[in-house]
């Protein structure tokens, strides 16, 4: 895999990893300040899969997505 697409498929990673933690601070919190954050936090996770999964196609339509 190049690098560029490890990359790319470290950022999906990263994603999953603060869906997990933005439902995991969602269940946990006891205040609304946290909501908000965990809230934030799982947008923008939204949103960074978002670009990275339209990147990741981009490569794959390019031919240099390599498994």
């Amino acid at each position: 895999m190049k690098k560029c697409d490890q990359n790319i498929q470290t950022a999906l990673t990263l994603v999953d990893e603060m869906l997990r933690l933005a439902d995991k601070g969602e269940a946990d919190r006891e205040d609304t300040g946290c909501g908000i954050l965990y809230g934030v936090l799982r947008d923008s996770a939204y949103k960074l899969k978002k670009m990275a999964e339209q990147e990741k196609d981009a490569h794959i339509n390019k031919g240099w997505w390599k498994k």
